[in-house]
């Protein structure tokens, strides 16, 4: 049972570094509420298991071809700079609790987290890198149902920091100001903008290079 625990926090900590999943939650969660936060955070933890599959059945080559790579890094570049601009444009019109909440439809804040994640080449490096060296040796010291569960038990992991994200970011709402609501969602579209920068910057350096 410690074992399990111990991948528990393995999961928990893969997710937690922040990034543009976690931005986008943040934005999500101050402007839509719960709900919205927690399904952009379930979208991309549906990515991740997707490429969890990829690692383990060992489709892995199709990644690494450089026009892939390159594909990923632009469709990165573009999908963040969309969602920072997006996210810097309707910032003026987060109100407080005794206000509406923005209407973001269920299936868009989960496609946000989906293929933000799905097309993030620095989370197929993660899950090609340091969870295929984690499965790897997973494999090789346990038994197919083991491995099944310690995997269940990283995504349980990655699904509590979610849901923790989440109710964080939706109570930021009911705690705040609108003006310090409005700065958050200010910073919060430039980190993502900032995400995409940095997507473009390699997706130029695979061309130049």
């Amino acid at each position: 049972m410690s074992v399990f625990f111990s991948y528990i926090i393995l999961g928990l900590s893969l997710a937690a570094p922040i990034g543009p999943v976690n931005a986008a939650q943040i934005d999500r969660g101050i402007k839509n509420g719960f709900l919205n936060s927690w399904l952009v955070g379930l979208g991309a933890t549906v990515a991740d298991a997707i490429y969890m599959c990829f690692v383990y059945f060992g489709v892995v080559q199709f990644i690494e071809i450089p026009y892939v790579q390159l594909f990923l890094w632009v469709f990165g570049f573009f999908l963040l700079i969309y969602l920072g601009m997006e996210s810097i444009n309707s910032a003026g019109r987060i109100k407080t609790q005794e206000r509406t909440l923005d209407r973001e439809s269920k299936l868009k804040s989960f496609s946000t987290g989906f293929f933000m994640s799905l097309f993030n080449p620095l989370s197929i490096l993660f899950w090609l890198g340091i969870f295929g060296s984690i499965i790897a040796k997973t494999i090789t010291m346990n038994d197919t149902y083991h491995v099944i569960l310690y995997c269940a038990a990283i995504f349980l992991g990655i699904t509590i920091w979610d849901l923790t994200m989440a109710a964080l970011a939706s109570t930021m709402r009911h705690l705040l100001t609108n003006r310090f609501l409005f700065v958050i969602a200010i910073i919060s579209g430039f980190s993502l903008i900032g995400f995409g920068v940095y997507f473009g910057y390699q997706a130029l350096d695979i061309i130049v290079f």
